[in-house]
């Protein structure tokens, strides 16, 4: 097939690099990065964000499937304009993709859909915001309602540091204020065909800067999967998909079909596992599952270990998906080897990321065994020869397998020791839980 991807993050490169693997297709980025361009061709001048632009380019070039990586295009409704047209696109729509574009909607989908949320109060003034703080009280949850490129939230002890945060984002809108939920955290990605829905691999996610989750929250500084200590509270991994499915996945689709707004691409789970609350029978019967939040797109870095590890042919799933035929594809099969990746980030990320830097050690890092890379922020050299500089916060991804979580941390953090970035930082606590 010829396949755009829309994107320029290590999440569109590891889509990529999933659908190189299977071979025979023609393989399109829009606008993609300098790590891109060694596995796609890249179409830099294509507005990733413009309905019109992205169907003219689809149906000049004669696109089968278009997939939409970040969250800006289908909020702009790039989904749409191609469905109207004719074109397959693995993306929701812009009323369907609300449900990552507003929290406030999402909550109003579950509460419909009888899907278990923490409590939540809509506030748009500094008053509103300090009353439900007061309701809540500590540690504070403060959401952005929009899109903020996974810097909306909030998570504090600190009561001053929760209302200035609230009150940088009031001028654009309202502010979620939310109950705090305690317990690990789960990420689990459904492919939606609008009606059905099949489950990927859980995968969890590191969203703190600094080891031992501390320091400020960010788009996510590494993750892992599968996760093994699930069957220690639901007999088995598949137990656990299984019940979420059953409670979360269905029943928000259900909810969106039957509103007219029919999601077809990627359904972010964001969950955590709470003692206490509604008691179930059977296997986690004493653990209840609740949604943190939704997206409407595969997540960074989660994307990177959860398809490095799909063994089913990604393009057939998500045209499937495209086509409304979801029902007909078996559910998706992982390989059993650990998956782990490190995020490689920028000298003052999140705060303020210096940028600019050239990149050192690439070539080596990347011929470190079980090991690939998927880029994030990396542009040319400005002279031929020359090193890939830095672009962004997030520079790049380093996604290491191995039979063991042992051998993949093992794998990634030397290739990461290969990497040269003046002022760069990671995590080195990924997956060490697991590990021992």
């Amino acid at each position: 097939m010829r396949i755009l991807v829309l994107g320029s993050g290590a999440r569109e490169h590891a889509i990529l690099l999933a659908l190189k693997r299977e071979g025979g297709h023609e393989l399109f980025a829009a606008p993609g990065n300098a790590g891109i361009a060694a596995d796609a061709t890249l179409v830099p001048r294509l507005d990733a964000n413009d309905p019109g632009a992205v169907t003219e380019y689809a149906n000049d070039e004669d696109i089968d499937l278009v997939i939409i990586g970040p969250e800006a295009p289908l909020v702009a409704g790039v989904a749409d304009a191609l469905r109207e047209r004719g074109i397959p696109v693995f993306g929701p729509g812009r009323a369907a993709a609300a449900l990552e574009g507003s929290k406030a909607f999402a909550k109003r989908i579950m509460d419909a859909a009888g899907v278990p949320t923490g409590g939540a109060t809509r506030a748009a003034t500094r008053a509103e915001v300090d009353a439900a703080l007061d309701a809540y009280g500590a540690p504070y949850v403060v959401k952005a309602d929009g899109l903020a490129a996974g810097k909306g939230v909030i998570v504090t002890e600190d009561r001053a540091a929760a209302l200035a945060h609230a009150e940088s984002f009031l001028d654009a809108g309202p502010v979620l204020v939310e109950e705090f939920l305690s317990g690990p955290e789960v990420s689990l990605f459904f492919v939606s065909d609008g009606d059905t829905v099949r489950a990927l691999s859980p995968a969890q996610d590191f969203k703190r800067a600094h080891d031992g989750d501390a320091g400020p929250n960010t788009g996510g500084m590494g993750a892992y999967s599968p996760l093994p200590w699930l069957a220690d509270r639901f007999g088995s991994e598949r137990a656990f998909i299984e019940r979420v499915t059953a409670e979360v996945a269905e029943p928000v689709i259900r909810q969106l079909d039957a509103e007219g707004t029919p999601f077809i691409g990627l359904l972010y789970a964001g969950l955590i596992l709470t003692g206490g609350g509604a008691r179930l029978t059977g296997e986690g019967a004493d653990t209840e599952i609740k949604v943190i939040e939704f997206n409407a797109r595969f997540g960074d870095p989660e994307t990177q270990v959860v398809l490095a590890r799909l063994e089913s042919p990604l393009s057939r799933l998500l045209m499937s998906a495209a086509s409304g035929t979801l029902e007909d594809e078996p559910e998706p099969t992982f390989s059993p080897a650990p998956a782990i990746t490190v995020v490689l980030a920028s000298e003052g990320y999140p705060e303020s990321p210096v940028t600019g830097r050239p990149i050192e050690g690439l070539r080596a890092a990347a011929s470190t065994a079980g090991v690939h890379l998927a880029h994030a922020a990396t542009a040319g050299p400005d002279a031929p020869g020359g090193d890939l500089i830095s672009t962004g916060g997030r520079v790049l991804s380093v996604i290491a397998t191995g039979e063991t979580f042992a051998l993949a941390r093992e794998r990634a953090y030397a290739a990461l020791g290969e990497i040269t970035l003046e002022g760069g930082h990671y995590r080195r606590d990924i997956a060490a839980r697991v590990a021992d």
